[in-house]
């Protein structure tokens, strides 16, 4: 299985940018996708992820939006009024069963990571 991630860049506070996670080797259709994110010297923590349900933390709530597209095995993540505390490298996270509806913010419940991309947000 593989996740890859486009669409990190460049942009000034308060811009857009839109993150695609393309998934191969399976089908997750019936899974659930989702963002987590990295700034420096920080922990890992998660952005949004789509299962039964979408999910967002606080911080992005509001301002970010979560979508797939099963029949290319895509998700997307359309980020508006970005701040520079959103600047950090973004891993597109898969997983199946239960586990990323019950507790889609814990890193262990999600089998797959992508390699990350990297969103930069000046101030």
């Amino acid at each position: 299985v593989q996740l890859q991630a486009f669409g990190g860049g460049l942009v000034q506070a308060g811009g857009y940018l839109i993150l695609s996670c393309a998934a191969s080797g399976r089908t997750f259709s019936s899974s659930g996708m989702g963002w987590f994110r990295q700034a420096p010297g920080k922990e890992r923590e998660f952005v949004a992820a789509i299962g039964w349900r979408t999910y967002y933390a606080d911080s992005v709530k509001g301002r970010f939006t979560l979508s797939r597209d099963n029949a290319k095995n895509t998700v997307y993540l359309q980020m508006n009024s970005l701040k520079p505390e959103d600047t950090a490298v973004y891993y597109c996270v898969a997983g199946s069963g239960p586990s990323t509806d019950r507790a889609p913010a814990l890193p262990s419940a999600w089998h797959y990571w992508g390699q990350g991309t990297l969103v930069t947000v000046s101030s």
